[in-house]
């Protein structure tokens, strides 16, 4: 009889993974997609605060121009883009919005005395996630 024999290291029944050990790696894997996708989330949060941190630094800088141009700060930020009272101060048509579409807010009356606000994620005022020129009391 000239029978082939199979290599000791074959064996047919047993080629591949089971149904165990997919689900297993698939598990893994899941929880390995959760981590990620919970740090990319943070670190898209912090990034829009960062942002609208830079574009209320930039307005308050365009209001302290304003001021020294005129010798008051304007009654509201859409001043700053009017050609009118040596402006424009700030780039393009209009003033931006802060990272959630939210209009920034200038509050004040005085170069020593105005602020200017983002309502923050939440898009409300007077919460704990609002964004302001003014350094925060701790």
């Amino acid at each position: 009889m000239n029978r082939k024999t199979l290599p000791a290291h074959v064996r047919p029944a047993q080629a591949g993974f089971t149904l165990v050990e997919i689900m297993v790696v698939i598990v893994i894997l899941g929880l390995l997609a959760t981590m990620v996708a919970q740090s990319v989330i943070g670190a898209s949060d912090e990034a829009r605060i960062k942002t609208t941190e830079t574009s209320i630094k930039g307005l308050a800088d365009s209001v302290k121009r304003y001021y020294i141009t005129n010798g008051k700060i304007p009654a509201e930020l859409s001043e700053l883009v009017s050609k009118d009272n040596g402006g424009p101060y700030v780039d393009g048509e209009e003033i931006p919005k802060d990272a959630w579409g939210h209009d920034f807010i200038l509050r004040g009356e005085n170069k020593n005395d105005y602020e200017i606000l983002s309502m923050g994620p939440d898009g409300n005022e007077n919460t704990d996630d609002d964004l302001s020129s003014r350094k925060k009391k701790e």
